[in-house]
Parts: structure tokens; C-alpha cells; sequence
């Protein structure tokens, strides 16, 4: 039996220039309700639904 050495995927992260950010998870009817998230003095928020990253670009 092969063993599978592969470590899971990581939250997917997305740069964005704005402070306040909306996730949906994605995939239309298979996300999540919409989210409005603010990252304040910040330079990261993560959704408490999906873990998605949202990072401000530099």
C-alpha cells in the first residue's frame, strides 16, 4: 500500500488593497452566507467560515 506524504493545502490567501473585505466562500450556492470583514490597524483578516486569508498588498 503507497503511502500519501502529502501535507494538506493551507488556507487559500487573497491580497487586496482595501481594508474591508466580503468572502462568500465561493462556488456560488456551495460557499457560505456573505461575510464583511475589517482588518483595522491589520494587514490580515481570515474568515470564520473558510479560514480564507485576506492579506493587504504592499
Amino acid at each position: 500500500m503507497a503511502e500519501n506524504n502529502k501535507k494538506p493545502a493551507g488556507p487559500e490567501v487573497v491580497e487586496t488593497t482595501d481594508h474591508r473585505v466580503s468572502c462568500d466562500g465561493g462556488g456560488g450556492a456551495l460557499g457560505h452566507p456573505k461575510v464583511y470583514m475589517e482588518m483595522a490597524q491589520d494587514d490580515s483578516v481570515q474568515c470564520k467560515y473558510c479560514d480564507r486569508v485576506f492579506v493587504l498588498k504592499k
